[in-house]
């Protein structure tokens, strides 16, 4: 028991400390370490470099979670020549994500399944993995969140909530017509993060059209004004991108 306490001790220690890739790895990179001579001083380096991806690729994972992503998607798995309208240097270059600490927007537009919602998620989760807070919801949960958040005498709250993203991706404006209140809601929001922080806005309607979701010219007209005012437009003009995908796999013989 003796010959094993130092282990246990360092053990213990290790996880009062919230070290755990420390816990993890430390004999077998010791071992590593001393086949390679290295001192003890670059066996602490490695130990420390693969605690820090470590906690880093949990912290990534983590604001993927809180994002509330519908589902996982890279720019990777895009078809960007099934939309020949869409710029693919300005998708990529987005993907940097210097507009978002530049607090500027993204508007993408374009007809039912030609890729919006697959290139918003994929923006939101390459600002997940810069370090970046992002919120994604469809403009008709968000509207409904804010009108019950009204009702209850919470919505400075969730305001706050929306107001703590560096990015929120609001999905499909222009789906579902918006009540009077509901369109308010929506202007008020985006009001507070004119300037303060980034939204990524898609749409199956044009900008004359907007009219018709918002109700009201005037709101229209001034939701657009603090939306486009520091904007990147993506034009998604095109064939059904999921109808494409979907005639592909049916086309594929079974193995």
């Amino acid at each position: 028991m003796s010959a094993q306490a130092p282990a246990m001790l360092l053990a213990h220690h290790l996880k009062s400390l919230k070290l755990p890739t420390f816990l993890r790895e430390h004999d077998k990179l010791a071992r590593q370490c001393a086949a390679e001579g290295l001192d003890h001083v670059r066996y602490l380096a490695r130990l420390a470099e693969l605690e820090l991806i470590e906690r880093e690729r949990r912290k990534v994972e983590r604001r993927i979670k809180e994002a509330r992503f519908p589902a996982v998607k890279t720019l990777d798995s895009f078809d960007f020549a099934a939309i020949a309208k869409l710029n693919k240097m300005q998708v990529l270059e987005l993907a940097r994500c210097e507009w978002i600490t530049r607090r500027e927007n993204v508007i993408a537009l374009g007809p039912s399944g030609t890729g919006k919602t697959h290139v918003a998620i994929a923006l939101g989760l390459a600002a997940c993995q810069q370090g970046l807070s992002v919120g994604f919801t469809t403009a008709s949960a968000l509207v409904s969140e804010m009108m019950e958040a009204r009702d209850e005498r919470r919505l400075l709250r969730l305001h706050k909530q929306m107001a703590g993203y560096r990015l929120l991706i609001i999905d499909e404006l222009g789906f579902v017509p918006l009540s009077k209140t509901g369109a308010e809601l929506l202007f008020e929001l985006i009001s507070q993060r004119y300037e303060r922080g980034s939204t990524l806005i898609t749409s199956n309607l044009p900008f004359d059209e907007w009219t018709e979701t918002f109700g009201s010219e005037r709101l229209t007209g001034a939701l657009l004004d603090r939306l486009t005012h520091h904007v990147s437009i993506l034009e998604m003009n095109g064939e059904s991108y999921r109808l494409a995908q979907s005639q592909a796999r049916k086309a594929r013989p079974n193995p």
